[in-house]
């Protein structure tokens, strides 16, 4: 079960002015009960709450953030570049990472056709150079974009993406990742983190 959840309908939140969940405002949306930090269930921390790091006492006004940048401190990284060795405790990072070897930007502005390796810088840009505000609806999923790590190649659609994987750069159906690695690499991941069986 994970650390935190949200509590939909309780006496809080009437105390707070609030009579559905649609009335909510998003920062209190996001992280509504958290255990151990409040009295009862449907204990509503206020918005000006923070959550400190107990490492380095940075400071988060959502929890969920906090327990991400927590695995920041772990001395054990989960995710190993194939290209450099450097671990991340993130898949998100170590793709971001990837793209710094691989030179792969597959989000491009649509007015002056510059590339970015993240969707968030692209709307940044939007939005700083272009004037061009993304807006988004609380909850609002945004068209998902399917990238090869391998070739740059971009999709709207997971049957497209994975027809083209199979086809391109596979080896009998199976993605060979060794091949794609620096010279060594997997000989040493093998003697970091031994198999288990």
């Amino acid at each position: 079960m994970p650390k935190s959840f949200l509590v939909k309908r309780h006496k809080s939140m009437r105390r707070l002015g609030f009579w559905n969940w649609g009335e909510l405002p998003d920062q209190l949306r996001g992280d509504m009960y958290v255990p151990g930090k409040g009295e009862s269930i449907g204990h509503i921390a206020p918005v000006h709450t923070e959550f400190p790091c107990v490492v380095c006492n940075k400071r988060f006004p959502l929890q969920r953030m906090l327990n991400r940048h927590l695995k920041c401190h772990s001395s054990i990284k989960k995710h190993i570049c194939t290209y450099c060795g450097k671990g991340f405790n993130d898949t998100f990072d170590l793709k971001r990472h990837l793209r710094t070897h691989t030179g792969i930007r597959p989000y491009r502005c649509c007015v002056c056709d510059k590339a970015f390796t993240q969707r968030c810088s692209l709307e940044s840009h939007l939005k700083k150079i272009h004037s061009i505000h993304q807006q988004y609806a609380y909850r609002e999923r945004r068209s998902k974009l399917f990238v090869c790590e391998e070739c740059g190649f971009t999709c709207s659609g997971s049957d497209e993406y994975y027809s083209h994987v199979h086809q391109l750069h596979s080896v009998n159906g199976l993605k060979d990742f060794r091949t794609a690695m620096a010279p060594g690499l997997h000989t040493k991941i093998h003697a970091l983190y031994p198999p288990s069986y």
